[in-house]
Parts: structure tokens; C-alpha cells; sequence
């Protein structure tokens, strides 16, 4: 009697163990009875029946395919080696269980095609400059392709792409000869500005002197012109007497004659200034002799001179 009731409770402890599901939080669970799909159960305790039914769990987290590195011919026949991850999420459990016997490795072999035919279809420098490109194309196609398997493609990275080693020395001598050229032209450039700068600099500074010298003649010329203007009106108002004339003449030759030089020369018109001095003098000696008087008939006297 004792038998039988151990025996009825590990029974009913195996059937308990075998009809009592947990499903985890981002998990779902495919009841199939009989081989046949029954229904899907949610997060939480689930209850089957024990030999009749069976539970696949189905991870429904976001997970990451690595495709592994292959070479792929370039379109302008370079081989490189490129490898990717592809992240993806289930989003119908039942699709992904029963439309694919293997999702990891269908995802995989589908992207390792298509990186192929990708990159087969741009040159080298297209491929190494354009991985955002090639990520989206990528995503969108294996996200078209893995729809009926009841995933969506989230994203795709490309890890690396390596081209031969004496391609990559070949670029790298292109880079820096890129980059050379590059300085000598800045360089030619400043240069070039410099000596622009400097030209333009001079021309400003030689036309400001020219300007001030203009300024500085003109108005020495004007200041000139107003004395000649005073002295001339000035001279006009004081009604000078060919005495006066004479006398400054003489003045302006004798400061001729006190200067240091050897040889004087003196207008044409002074010779015959000069003949006329003598006359001058004898006009200002008979102004200034004394006037004498002599008697007269009538007894005044008239002046002799």
C-alpha cells in the first residue's frame, strides 16, 4: 500500500514536472499538440498537457548575427576582406520557428551573399568611403528577405574592410603625396597673398606721400601766391617813385654781391640799369643840393639852384 502511493506521487510529481511551464519576460512559448501547433502562450505560468502537448520557447530579444570575414573582388578586381554584424529581433515566433530550420545560419550565409554583390558592384575607394551606404542596402535587403521568417532586420554593421597589404601601401604613399601637394599649394598660395599684400601696402604708402606732397605744393603755392597778391596790391597802394624803385634795386644787388659764389649772373636788362644808375644818382643829388636865392629887380629873390 505504502508502494503504491510513493509510486502515485512521483506520478503525479512527473506529470506535474511535465504539464507546469514558465515562460520567461522575453520569451513565448509554441504549444504544439501531437505534433501540431496548438497555441501560443505568453510570460508566466503555462499548464500543457503531459505527453499530449510539448512547449518550444522562443526567444523574442534582439540578437546579433556574425557574419564571418570573406574576400570579395572589388569592382575594379581588388580583392578585400569584409566581415559585418547583423542585428535582428523576432518579431512572429511561429514564422521563425516553422518557415527556417535554421535562422542563424540562413541569416548569415544570406548576408555574406549579398555583401558580395554589394561590393562587387563599387570600386575600392567606393567601398572603404562608403560603409553607411553599404549598411543600408544591406539591412534593406536581408530585412525584405527574412520578413517571411518572422524577423526584422534592425541594423547591419560593417566591421572591417582590408584591402592586400601592398594595395594599402600603395594608397598610403598616395596620401601623403596628396598631402604634399596640398601644403605646397597653401604654402604658393600664402605666398602669393603675402606678396600681394605687400605690393598693395607700398602703392598705398607711395600714393599717400604723392598726396601729401601735392597737398604740401599746393599749399605752399597758395600761401606764395596770397603774398605775392598782399605785396604786389601793397606796393600798388603805396604808389612807389622810380627812386624808390632804384634804391631797392641797388639793395637787391648788393645782397647779390655779399653772397660767397664766384660768378654772379645778372638779367640782361642790368647793363643798361646800370648805365642809368649814374643818372639816378645825379637825379637825387639835385633833389637833395641847396636851393640858393638871388636878389631880384623887385627885391625878392628866386631860387638857383
Amino acid at each position: 500500500m505504502i508502494g503504491l502511493f510513493a509510486a502515485l506521487v512521483v506520478l503525479a510529481f512527473i506529470l506535474a514536472a511535465r504539464g507546469l511551464k514558465i515562460v520567461r519576460p522575453w520569451q513565448k512559448g509554441l504549444i504544439e499538440r501531437l505534433g501540431r501547433y496548438q497555441r501560443t502562450a505568453g510570460s508566466g505560468l503555462s499548464i500543457i498537457i503531459p505527453f499530449m502537448e510539448r512547449m518550444i520557447k522562443v526567444d523574442m530579444r534582439e540578437q546579433v548575427v556574425d557574419v564571418p570575414p570573406q574576400g570579395v573582388i572589388t569592382k575594379d578586381n581588388v580583392v578585400v576582406e569584409v566581415d559585418a554584424v547583423v542585428y535582428y529581433e523576432v518579431t512572429d515566433p511561429v514564422k521563425v520557428s516553422y518557415n527556417v530550420a535554421n535562422f542563424y545560419i540562413a541569416a548569415t550565409k544570406l548576408a555574406q551573399t549579398n555583401l558580395r554583390n554589394l561590393i562587387g558592384d563599387l570600386a575600392l575607394d567606393e567601398s572603404l568611403t562608403s560603409r553607411e551606404v553599404i549598411n543600408t542596402k544591406l539591412r534593406e535587403v536581408l530585412d525584405e528577405a527574412t520578413d517571411k521568417w518572422g524577423t526584422k532586420v534592425t541594423r547591419v554593421e560593417l566591421q572591417r574592410i582590408e584591402p592586400p597589404q601592398d594595395v594599402t601601401d600603395a594608397m598610403h604613399r598616395q596620401m601623403k603625396a596628396e598631402r604634399e601637394r596640398r601644403a605646397m599649394i597653401l604654402e604658393a598660395e600664402g605666398h602669393k597673398q603675402s606678396a600681394i599684400l605687400k605690393a598693395e601696402g607700398e602703392a598705398e604708402a607711395i600714393k599717400k606721400v604723392a598726396d601729401a606732397e601735392k597737398y604740401e605744393k599746393l599749399t605752399v603755392a597758395k600761401g606764395e601766391a596770397e603774398a605775392i597778391t598782399t605785396v604786389y596790391g601793397a606796393i600798388h597802394e603805396g604808389r612807389p617813385t622810380n627812386d624808390l624803385i632804384a634804391i631797392k634795386y641797388l639793395e637787391a644787388l648788393q645782397g647779390i654781391a655779399d653772397g660767397k659764389a664766384t660768378k654772379i649772373f645778372l638779367p640782361l636788362e642790368t647793363s643798361g640799369i646800370l648805365g642809368s644808375i649814374g643818372g639816378i644818382a645825379e637825379l637825387l643829388k639835385e633833389k637833395a643840393a641847396p636851393q640858393r636865392f638871388e636878389p631880384t629887380a623887385g627885391g625878392e629873390g628866386t631860387p638857383q639852384s
